[in-house]
């Protein structure tokens, strides 16, 4: 049995190919190419799917922010809070977790016990919590964003909770000759202040990363002070695309 799983991100889409439970497939392209190179516009963006060249599939499931506004015709579509906590079961094998996934423009926070969610805390309203904040930062201090993400010593005090505003504080900050690595961690520190609010409730478990802020470093060592356990999953972009495999395989599963 094939299960494809696409998760159309707004800054990249993620492909993944199961079979027999095991990932065989993965593929992760920006939003932009993927329009451009796997789609078709016919009054809407359809997917084409033979240009995936990924084989013929039995099982296909969607999620993500494009998920309405691009035609998957044989896609049965689920929400990206479901998918993003069926692949944190699938990749870790727990069914006892709160799972944080920090994406380009939305955080959501999720517990999960035995295998259900039992609270949900989300934030879409404001890029100061997301990774686009951390893109935009790393452009300003014009320094490759993993190696920002490696600073969380001794940080620069930045304050605002609006990402424009604190873009001006961090300017502040360097004109008054503060290192780069303070500036680094001071960034990383701000995230992890505006992401404490979603993160109250939760506190003292086992917490799950997901999503691409989940290979910040510095934002790793923040949290794992507030947790009992702290797990990086193998594959934390991809987890809301191996979620969508995952979840229609069970589909099936429990069908027959």
């Amino acid at each position: 049995m094939r299960a494809l799983g696409i998760d159309l991100g707004s800054r990249e889409v993620k492909v993944v190919v199961m079979e027999d439970n095991q990932v065989i497939e993965k593929l992760k392209v920006s939003t932009l190419s993927f329009y451009k190179d796997y789609c078709n516009f016919e009054g809407k963006i359809v997917v084409d799917e033979s240009k995936l060249n990924l084989g013929e599939t039995d099982i296909k499931v969607s999620t993500g922010y494009g998920r309405n506004n691009t035609d998957l015709k044989s896609f049965e579509a689920i929400n990206e809070i479901k998918a993003h906590v069926y692949g944190a079961i699938y990749q870790t094998g727990l069914k006892d977790f709160i799972l944080i996934d920090v994406g380009g423009q939305d955080v959501k926070v999720m517990k999960v016990e035995k295998g259900l969610i039992t609270d949900l805390e989300l934030n879409d309203k404001c890029a100061a919590s997301c990774g686009r904040y951390l893109e935009n930062m790393a452009n300003l201090l014009e320094i490759p964003l993993n190696e920002m993400a490696k600073h969380y010593q001794n940080p620069v005090e930045l304050n605002s909770t609006c990402a424009v505003f604190s873009e001006s504080e961090l300017i502040g900050q360097i004109a008054e000759g503060a290192e780069m690595e303070r500036l680094c961690a001071g960034v990383n520190y701000s995230m992890y202040k505006r992401l404490q609010p979603l993160l109250t409730k939760f506190r003292g478990r086992r917490l799950v990363l997901s999503g691409g802020v989940a290979h910040n470093q510095a934002l790793q060592e923040y949290l794992k002070g507030d947790y009992d356990e702290l797990l990086l999953l193998d594959d934390p972009q991809l987890n809301g695309a191996i979620g969508c495999c995952y979840y229609g395989m069970r589909a099936v599963i429990s069908d027959k």
